[in-house]
């Protein structure tokens, strides 16, 4: 066997994996079995079979009880939560189909898959082979050499990577992959309760093994270093001593390789068949039973994968249609009374069509003569396909490495661009007349990036959008909106992957200026070509959706786009000198708050230990445990628990307050000064448009709506959020209490609509009318819990969850609801009727036509119905305040262009704008903004306030 590759599965890491990926939307069967965990990890598997054609398999798991770790350090992992019980349910499942197939199960007692792959994975390599870990656990790197390697598999649509010596020592940041155990050593790891030294990170073992090589010559040469450095080593070197041997994959494990036992044999058909058809699966059954293990065509080996890159992209099979019966006598119903699911986004049929076999025309464009007649061509068209390569995901630092046109479906054109900026710069200007067409549609895909580097060469895309990717997102909101699936599932066309030209993602992945021309002719042509395919799709199906949801399209999304695209581009400067200076502050509070945790405890415990925390409340202090052992018999320490506890035990409080800290800094003090873009000196969030079902805006890099706000400490970030300069402050411009006066709007509820015609606080006149009081009778006592229910019950609280919130007996928390909904009768009303109209329809919409498929609305598993139905409930409410907003930053940014105004819209978070504000424009500013979001969705019934505050700082501003 001249290519002998053998790959051995991580099996509870692809199983919790899998688990983890479908958390959102489980797979459910009609006899309510969540299969997720099964259908993820046996993909993969198949997957894997598919692609990579190894020689050899097997999948490896780990024993149950403890390993030989566990008799020298009694805690590790230790601090695990409990096994799920939807993975306690797959694992047999998992065990069975594995056995039908003929791969062998290797479980070895007293060791840790991780220790038998490493035997394995050696043993293997003395014998010619090349052996690929498949395991999404980076500490396996240890073991990577020329010969065994690391197999990260897919997840989330992009391609597996494989990791060789190169990708492991950069990753780490170390020159030879052993001393990843010097890592794990230094750092510990939370996940195992590997201890590692106190204070000492990721960053900081990378320096110290870069001077000491390795933690014994680290311990032996103590003396070298300085101050607290110095003391951590010296104090706690039997922790580093410890922490390396536990990191330390085993190789010597009890376990031989057998080439025989496992090299790839034929699946037992029938017993395939009996399990597929207990567990209802269907699409990933017909491709098992399909492939040549199970008699079909030839298995012909792949490729071998170089590190870095896999030899041939996944290949998922379709979930739709019933032709044909692969099943012999056992065809497979879907027996189920739930509303057929929008396409399978995780599964699908890739696309016969590709570049290799469709006719097409792709033209280069790299001569002044050749541009000169591609603009003459372009400026006679009424819309154009457009599309941009460049050198960064990140649009405000993205360099221009080409473009492309297509004005007519297979043909296009690419332009190749330079680095050299000058000469770049100049190829933008000559289309520039093209680009800053207000007649010319620009059709893209995520055409706001393109607008974005556009801008970075002083350059506006104008004129009107068509956005692939948002009218496929307001079509199907569920699904992926990725111009490869689109095209895969609209167009039955499989465009060429980036990866085929640079690369599997990580450290090795390559820059497309290193492309070669006649390569990226085709890739990028292709790009415009295919967004143009997908307009003359898509175009159609928003129209057939009705004219409220082309409205939509046109006038809030599409307009949306440039107003993100300023945002973006403008960017938010922070003060990094008050980052550090608060890091400090936070570090001091944590210490301290460390100390009294302890003080009041009594004993030492490590505080970051949800197991030891549990042990030392409920076994040592005897507090009462308000809920029941995890089926590990460890106690519960989350926030639940604890916060119930934390009125009547401090401990309890100040062990979730040490908790805020530590995430706080870690999460977003010490992070953002790494997000500021050395080009411009600010932090420039990326919006995304298209990835909130219930028409929501989220960010990322940094993730701004997420920034904490409940407590002072986390309300302290948005000081560090500053103006630009002297002449600029910070106005921050609010939506009031706008999800509870959406509700009064839709609901029609009397006595809601009322109060806030009337002015009157709402969570007062709740409170006067839920405890029968008059308004100036109301404590704050009461209107506290008349918020908590306000906001509660729109969420689909009961009274359990509200009882918690509140700190009261069940009993006075369902009075409470029963009290809220006498009162707004009309409320009650509108729930019933919301998901009465969604069980006969399948969907809700928003004020403006937005609509949220609820796939589970009908299902006979109550748990996922419950969940649909409180998602039939919010979903009008909650996408009606995204449309509003939308509406009022579109309005906002029109007239202030009209105005000749030079502050800029910086951020937007939930339901408030935020602007660099010139000063000398403040006056006029302020109320404009006001007004357009106070008018965004005109002739309500209730009325719409926006509040504004102005600041040197958000947080002053907020």
């Amino acid at each position: 066997m001249a290519d002998k590759r053998l790959f051995l599965l991580d099996g509870h890491a692809l199983i919790y994996r899998a688990h983890f990926a479908f958390i959102a939307r489980p797979l459910m069967n009609s006899k309510g079995w969540n299969v997720s965990a099964v259908q993820g990890f046996m993909r993969t598997v198949w997957d894997l079979m598919q692609n990579e054609k190894p020689t050899h398999l097997a999948v490896v798991f780990d024993p149950k009880g403890g390993t030989f770790r566990n008799e020298k350090f009694d805690a590790y992992k230790a601090n695990r939560e409990a096994q799920p019980e939807d993975i306690t349910f797959a694992l047999p499942w998992v065990h069975k189909i594995v056995e039908a197939m003929n791969i062998p199960v290797v479980i070895v007692p007293n060791y840790e898959a991780d220790d038998v792959i490493g035997t394995l994975a050696k043993q293997a390599e003395k014998v010619g082979y090349t052996t690929y870990m498949v395991t999404p656990d980076k500490d396996f790197g240890q073991l990577v050499s020329d010969h065994v390697l690391l197999y990260k598999p897919s997840k989330g649509g992009e391609p597996a990577e494989i990791w060789g010596p190169k990708e492991v020592c950069e990753r780490w940041g170390i020159q030879r992959v052993e001393q990843v155990i010097d890592i794990l050593g230094l750092m510990g790891d939370a996940v195992d309760n590997i201890p590692g030294l106190p204070g000492i990170g990721e960053k900081t073992a990378t320096k110290l093994l870069e001077e000491f090589g390795s933690v014994e010559n680290l311990l032996a040469n103590a003396d070298k270093l300085k101050g607290k450095q110095q003391e951590i080593v010296k104090t706690h070197h039997e922790k580093a001593t410890l922490s390396k041997w536990l990191a330390t994959i085993e190789i010597n494990a009890p376990v031989q390789f057998d080439e025989r036992k496992f090299e790839i044999e034929p699946f037992n058909r029938e017993e395939l068949i009996d399990i597929f058809k207990e567990l209802e699966f269907k699409s990933l059954a017909e491709a098992i039973l399909k492939s040549p293990l199970a008699g079909g065509p030839a298995f012909q080996p792949a490729p071998k994968a170089a590190p870095g890159k896999v030899a041939t992209p996944p290949k998922p099979v379709s979930n739709t249609g019933t032709q044909g019966n692969l099943f012999d006598e056992a065809v497979m119903a879907e027996q189920s009374t739930e509303l057929p699911p929008p396409q399978d986004s995780q599964f699908h049929t890739r696309g016969t069509h590709t570049i290799e076999n469709t006719d097409h025309s792709y033209h280069l464009a790299d001569t002044p003569v050749k541009r000169a007649e591609l603009v003459a061509l372009l400026k006679k068209a009424k819309a154009i396909s457009y599309d941009s390569e460049t050198t960064a995901l990140e649009a405000p630092q993205a360099d221009l490495v080409g473009f492309s046109f297509a004005v007519k479906t297979f043909e296009a054109w690419y332009v190749p661009i330079p680095a050299d900026r000058k000469e770049a710069q100049g190829i933008v200007d000559e289309f520039r007349e093209i680009f800053e067409d207000e007649k010319i549609v620009k059709i893209g895909q995520n055409i706001k990036y393109d607008a974005v580097v556009l801008k970075n060469y002083d350059c506006e895309l104008r004129g009107p959008y068509w956005d692939t990717m948002l009218a496929h997102y307001l079509l199907e909101p569920e699904l992926r909106h990725n111009m490869n699936y689109m095209a895969e599932t609209l167009l039955n066309y499989s465009p060429v992957k980036i990866e085929e030209l640079i690369g599997a993602k990580g450290a090795k992945q390559g820059n497309m200026r290193d492309v070669p021309l006649d390569k990226i002719k085709e890739y990028a042509a292709e790009d415009a070509d295919v967004t143009l395919r997908l307009r003359d799709v898509l175009k159609p199906k928003l129209e057939e959706g009705g004219n409220q949801l082309v409205k939509l399209f046109e006038e809030v999304e599409t307009p949306l786009v440039k107003v993100l695209a300023d945002i973006e581009h403008a960017g938010v400067r922070i003060d990094p000198d008050f980052l550090k200076e608060y890091s400090g502050e936070l570090a001091v509070q944590i210490v301290a708050l460390e100390e009294k945790i302890l003080q009041e405890a009594g004993f030492h415990f490590n505080i970051a230990s949800p197991k030891q925390v549990g042990e030392t409340l409920f076994d040592r202090l005897k507090l009462p445990y308000p809920g029941k052992k995890m089926k590990s018999g460890q106690y519960s320490t989350d926030e639940e628990i604890l916060s119930e506890l934390a009125l009547n035990h401090p401990i309890c409080a100040d062990i979730l307050s040490h908790r805020g800290l530590m995430k706080l800094k870690s999460t977003y003090v010490d992070a953002l000064p790494t997000l500021v873009n050395p080009r411009t000196g600010r932090v420039h969030s990326s919006f995304n448009q298209a990835l909130v079902a219930s028409g929501r805006l989220s960010s990322q890099n940094p993730n701004l709506q997420n920034i904490p706000i409940r407590t002072a400490e986390g309300r302290k970030v948005r000081e560090a959020f500053v103006p630009r300069d002297k002449d600029h402050l910070i106005l921050s411009a609010d939506y009031s209490q706008i999800e509870l006066r959406l509700i009064a709007e839709i609901s029609e509820d009397e006595a809601m609509l009322e109060a806030f015609q009337k002015g009157l606080d709402i969570h007062t006149a709740t409170a006067a009318g839920v405890y029968g009081v008059a308004l100036d009778q109301v404590t704050s006592e009461q209107r506290r819990a008349a918020k908590t229910v306000n906001f509660s019950i729109i969420y689909g609280a009961g009274a359990s969850n509200l009882s918690q919130q509140l700190g009261i007996k069940r009993t006075e928390a369902k009075e409470l609801i029963d009290n809220y909904f006498r009162e707004y009768s009309g409320l009650r009303s509108y729930m019933t009727r919301i998901v009465e109209y969604a069980r006969a329809n399948g969907y809700v919409e928003t004020m403006l036509g937005r609509r949220r498929y609820l796939r589970d609305i009908n299902s006979g598993n109550g748990m996922m119905r419950s969940m649909s139905e409180r998602v039939a409930i919010n979903t009008p409410i909650q996408g009606s305040a995204a449309d509003l907003i939308k509406v009022a930053m579109i309005n906002i940014r029109e007239a202030m262009r009209k105005g000749n105004f030079k502050s800029q819209m910086i951020l937007q978070v939930h339901d408030e704008l935020v602007f660099d504000v010139r000063k000398d424009e403040l006056n006029e500013l302020k109320p404009l903004i006001v007004e357009k979001m106070q008018s965004a969705l005109p002739n309500l019934k209730v009325p719409i306030l926006a509040e504004v505050g102005v600041g040197e700082n958000w947080l002053e501003a907020h």
